[in-house]
């Protein structure tokens, strides 16, 4: 701006000139510099050390009639957070100091700054009345409070505990698989790397499938999901979200440029040298920010075997007699989060040796396993799951593994491929096991076909284990045990249980086990399916032939002693 253009004088002004704590000279320059600068005209004089903080305080509250406050003798946990966003304070140098009813008293330097009196109102929805804050102990204040979020953060993260990050290598995943470069921007950015680290290795440490990155309009969390339930572990300043989120990009070899449209990436951590963990990541624009989740994908989950997962006795050998069929369809089927892929990847260690040519098609591939040939699916150049199945079959396989049945095409050509002399596994959503079949009869597939295809259906759920540690006996009334399905004789020798809560578990449970609905394809059903029988009836004469429903397999849990009844009702249903 030209020295020369002579800038209208304001209230302030005038009256600072009149108390000759500046001059007309000095005022024209002040207004000049702080219009450039974008600060008020008592922020530039007190900054630039042209007049003294407390006289000019002194003036404006003799010139205007607003009350002088003191705000050192404020209690810092008393003024209100989260009520204005650290931006806004910023911008117009102004701090909440506390509310009344719907009226929000803010602090300034300079009570002609309407603007931020504005903003602050239409941000909060309260009605704002402005209290006269000498500049000096203003600047001061509005730090301290912003220590409690951004620089007490950064300090908290500069005190981050190293241990597990000593030896970590961590590297971008490309669709390939392959991690082609070290995805690493530490330059001016140490603390969030470090706590991106830290957030990722106390997810694995403690036993967290998900992690949440979330932003809101005000605030920002992080939440890990851990034995199926969400819990918020830490609450970033909000302003750092846009960092957290490059920071995540790069590590998933992200286009961090892009926020508009969702991506995938994934994240290879090695956390010594004989284990890694992947990461699938996919970001999410809302309306506040990237939300941002992490799919932890911990190859050794595939090598529990399958006396970890929670099947009875006769559901396990009817489990590993269609295994070793050497054709048919075994579907594993149920909701997101229920162990599906930990299933069909425990039957294909089951059947990894030498001997079998054993393929994959995944969307994503989740567990890198030797031994099978795994492909990840692309629809955007055209390699489908319906795609591999068909190369699948012209090279000699043995066992197929289906990520998942989508559409009539996909589960054709697995019908055939389980008619033709191979094993097929795959998935579905459905809730149940005779739903399954109803399933791939909507989709169009020939009731034949599904009679004499399909060996083997699996509906499962993931339960809360209870803590060995401090569970209790629930001592229920035997009325409400029969009223929830046990029977007469099971109540004899069942020992029910309830959560408590320690120090080494999750209110009361540590740990997931499985509750399974295994249903092996006999005659009877083969004859019921090809009538066009539904799940009812299909239902009906599973559980005649002996079968446990879902909700059996779960009283039966809860009689052991493994999970709550509380945890069986919210996982099952009738």
């Amino acid at each position: 701006m030209n020295a020369n253009v002579v800038m209208p004088l304001s209230g302030v002004a005038r009256r600072l000139i009149a108390d000759q704590i500046i001059d007309e000279g000095q005022a024209q320059e002040a207004l000049q510099g702080a219009s450039q600068q974008n600060l008020t005209l008592v922020s530039y004089l007190v900054q630039n050390g042209v007049a003294d903080g407390t006289k000019i305080a002194n003036a404006i509250a003799d010139e205007f009639g607003t009350p002088l406050l003191d705000v050192r003798a404020l209690r810092q946990e008393a003024i209100p957070s989260e009520l204005v966003d650290a931006k806004l304070i910023h911008r117009h140098h102004t701090l909440p100091l506390f509310k009344r009813g719907n009226r929000l008293f803010i602090g300034v330097s300079d009570p002609t700054n309407l603007r931020a009196q504005d903003e602050i109102k239409f941000h909060t929805g309260l009605s704002t009345e402005t209290i006269l804050v000498e500049e000096g102990a203003l600047a001061e204040a509005i730090a301290k409070y912003l220590d409690d979020e951004e620089v007490a953060f950064g300090q908290k993260l500069a005190s981050l505990d190293d241990a597990g990050l000593e030896d970590l290598d961590i590297q971008a995943v490309d669709e390939d698989g392959e991690a082609p470069e070290t995805a690493d921007t530490d330059i001016d950015e140490t603390p969030i790397v470090r706590f991106v680290n830290k957030i990722l290795v106390d997810a694995i440490q403690g036993g967290a499938s998900d992690i949440h990155f979330e932003p809101y309009e005000k605030t920002y969390r992080v939440r890990f999901r851990t034995d199926g339930i969400l819990k918020e572990v830490t609450k970033p300043p909000n302003n750092l979200a846009p960092r957290l989120a490059a920071r995540l990009k790069v590590m998933s070899k992200m286009d961090i440029s892009e926020r508009r449209v969702p991506q995938d990436g994934r994240i290879k951590m090695k956390l010594s040298k004989t284990r890694s963990i992947d990461f699938r990541v996919n970001t999410l624009p809302t309306l506040y920010g990237e939300k941002i989740v992490l799919r932890i994908l911990d190859p050794s989950s595939a090598q529990m075997g399958i006396d970890a997962l929670g099947y009875e006795e006769d559901q396990k050998k009817l489990f590993l007699e269609a295994l070793h069929q050497p054709q048919g369809m075994i579907l594993v089927t149920g909701p997101t989060g229920s162990g599906k892929t930990v299933s069909l990847y425990t039957g294909l260690n089951i059947l990894n040796s030498t001997e079998r040519n054993i393929s994959s098609a995944e969307d994503p591939v989740e567990i890198n396993v030797d031994g099978i040939n795994q492909v990840h699916v692309n629809p955007r150049v055209g390699l489908t799951f319906a795609t591999a199945l068909r190369s699948f079959l012209r090279q000699d396989p043995d066992v197929i593994m289906v990520g998942e049945i989508r559409d009539l095409e996909t589960a054709e050509i697995s019908v055939k491929a389980a008619q033709t002399g191979h094993m097929v596994m795959s998935t579905l959503h459905t809730n149940s096991a005779p739903e399954t079949i109803n399933r791939l009869l909507n989709m169009g597939v020939p009731a034949f076909n599904v009679a004499t295809s399909v060996s083997l259906v699996i509906a499962q759920r993931l339960a809360r284990r209870l803590c060995e540690n401090c569970a209790e006996p629930a001592n229920l009334p035997i009325e409400t045990l029969l009223a929830e399905g046990f029977r007469q004789e099971d109540l004899e020798i069942a020992q029910i249980m309830r959560p408590v809560g320690c120090d080494k578990c999750n209110n009361g449970y540590k740990g997931r086990i499985g509750i399974y609905e295994v249903v092996r394809i006999t005659p009877d059903l083969q004859r019921i399916i090809m009538e066009g029988g539904n799940s009812l009836v299909l239902a009906e004469a599973a559980k005649e032939a002996g079968f446990n429903t879902l909700r059996d397999s779960g009283l039966i849990k809860a009689a052991k002693g493994l999970t709550s009844l509380e945890e069986v009702n919210r996982v099952t249903k009738d």
